[in-house]
């Protein structure tokens, strides 16, 4: 008994050992600034994070920093991004399954009576009892070998009087083992799931960082929206104070005669222009800051919502103006784009499949091999005597002991081959995993060239916006001193208000184009490091797993 428990303990411990499953956890992304925290699932979504810590003097105060951190924690798509990413986790586990250790257990029991025709039967009604009872542990590990034990034992007793043992317990200890020697031996074509799996993981994280990415970009573009839109409201709004002034002045000429009666309407004209002017700029900017509500997710808090924003940023650029090279800035992006890694992962996924799909068309050789030992117990009954005696008493114990000694033993080993006359199946999927590839290889460089032509008009668009800045400001510069000589001129009665109303339309269309090239520029170093991949260092946002 006592060798046949350690048999048995041994087994088992060294087939869980050998179990290439543990338990393993993959932590959900941890954001530095932004945290993204996994809370236990639902039915409510949660509520949006941190927007009333940016409320002061009734206002929502953001800085452009301030507004990554809230499209990261209250964006419903960057939600949606993360969950498909965090799913993507499980198949690991998924891809774990086929070498999940099993235990099978079972017993039933049969109680039968029936008439006999034969004396033969050893009873005028033969009544008996059955009871079974089985233990199986199977394993199959990463090389392919799949390993088992059994142990079964069952119980028979019957009225039959020429039953030598009755009741009779039987038992069985068996070993099986089973080894593929051509089609799916060896550790990669078992474990290719495991890895396909581990780099649709790493896959689907590029891929979310790419859309990290975008949102991002998206979120500082619509915050300079809200900018533009009102440095513009307010060249406007000093555009038409500057025709009010006019207009009034113009207005005390007229009272006092020095001014023709039809000269009046040139500058009644302008103030109406410009009013109306001022108006569409107002509405325009309400729509830019309704939309940067949206991606910072300010419309999901009532009380938020309804106050004004308040964006902190300069719209003039610190410090010395940003110059890239055009090849630099594309090797950069062929570094470090996301979207690059997530094709890398799909081409070595499509290397492996391939492998697989070749493992496939090999002929199907398995050895198989058993080892198991018997052993019986029971009382035994003396059946020449009338009527029968009991000459020993035994039980389950009896069973047991005989099973250690492996005194009555039986082996034996079978190779099966099995060789398809034709393999279309697995030659299809070979084909087509081969074409996979070519398609994978086609959109890796269809994506490097699109990469390309991103950073290409990124420099670009940085470069005119450089120029720009310093062409604007020169024009708002002399658009001024144009306005005070026309000013001074019109005073002097040497020019009409024509000239003086021109000049404050000129002036007003050089301050919109400055404070557009000085966007352009913001807009422009965001599209650069988009491009090249450095948006998220930018901003200190970081996608950490670990797995």
């Amino acid at each position: 008994m006592k060798k046949l428990a350690g048999i048995l303990v041994t087994f088992i411990l060294l087939c869980l050992a050998a179990a290439p499953v543990k338990a393993q956890t993959f932590p959900s992304p941890e954001w530095f600034r932004v945290r993204f925290q996994q809370a236990p699932l639902s039915e409510r979504v949660p509520e949006p994070a941190g927007l009333r810590d940016f409320v002061t003097n009734g206002k929502l105060r953001l800085s452009l920093t301030d507004a990554i951190k809230l499209t990261l924690a209250n964006n419903t798509n960057v939600r949606l991004n993360q969950l498909q990413y965090e799913s993507t986790r499980f198949s690991i586990l998924s891809a774990y399954a086929p070498f999940d250790p099993l235990f099978v257990s079972s017993f039933n029991a049969n109680r039968s009576t029936s008439p006999t025709n034969s004396s033969l039967q050893g009873a005028q009604t033969l009544s008996s009892l059955n009871q079974n009872t089985s233990m199986g542990y199977t394993q199959t590990f990463q090389t392919g070998t799949s390993a088992g034990i059994n142990f079964s034992a069952s119980k028979n007793s019957s009225n039959s009087v020429f039953s030598t043992f009755n009741p009779s317990i039987f038992t069985t200890l068996n070993f099986s083992l089973s080894q593929p020697l051509l089609r799916n031996r060896g550790l990669f074509v078992n474990r290719a799931p495991i890895v396909i799996a581990r780099r649709n993981l790493a896959q689907s994280r590029a891929n979310f960082e790419a859309q990290v990415n975008d949102a991002v970009s998206s979120a500082t573009n619509a915050y300079w929206d809200v900018v533009q839109a009102r440095e513009n409201l307010n060249v406007l709004r000093k555009s038409l104070e500057a025709a009010e002034a006019t207009y009034q002045q113009n207005k005390r000429a007229l009272e006092l005669g020095a001014l023709p009666p039809l000269d009046i309407y040139r500058s009644q004209s302008q103030v109406a222009t410009r009013r109306v002017s001022v108006i569409q700029a107002e509405y325009q900017l309400k729509q830019s800051e309704d939309a940067l509500r949206l991606i910072l997710g300010v419309d999901l808090d009532p009380f938020v919502r309804a106050l004004d924003i308040e964006l902190v940023e300069p719209t003039e650029p610190a410090g010395e103006l940003m110059a890239v090279d055009a090849q630099q800035a594309y090797e950069k992006a062929i570094q470090k784009r996301p979207e690059l890694e997530a094709l890398r992962q799909q081409l070595a996924n499509d290397d492996t499949s391939i492998r697989v799909a070749h493992n496939g068309l090999l002929p199907d050789l398995n050895l198989s091999g058993i080892y198991s030992s018997n052993g019986q117990g029971g009382n035994r009954i003396d059946t020449t005597t009338t009527p029968p005696t009991v000459i020993n008493f035994g039980g389950l114990g009896d069973a047991l002991s005989q099973l250690g000694s492996f005194n009555f033993p039986v082996y034996g080993f079978t190779v099966q081959l099995r060789l398809p006359i034709r393999t279309r199946a697995a030659q299809a999927t070979f084909g087509t995993n081969q074409i996979n590839k070519q398609r994978d290889l086609y959109t890796l460089r269809s994506r490097q060239q699109t990469i390309r032509l991103d950073a290409l008009n990124a420099v670009n668009q940085l470069e005119q916006a450089i120029l720009s800045i310093a062409a604007g400001k020169l024009a708002r510069d002399l658009a001024q001193k144009n306005l005070e000589a026309e000013q001074r001129k019109y005073e002097l009665g040497a020019q009409t208000i024509f000239f003086v109303l021109d000049a404050q339309t000129q002036l007003q269309q050089a301050e919109s184009s400055l404070v557009q090239s000085l966007i352009s520029y913001q807009r422009a170093v965001t599209a650069v490091e988009r491009a090249t991949g450095d948006l998220l260092e930018r901003f200190r946002v970081q996608i950490k797993e670990q797995y």
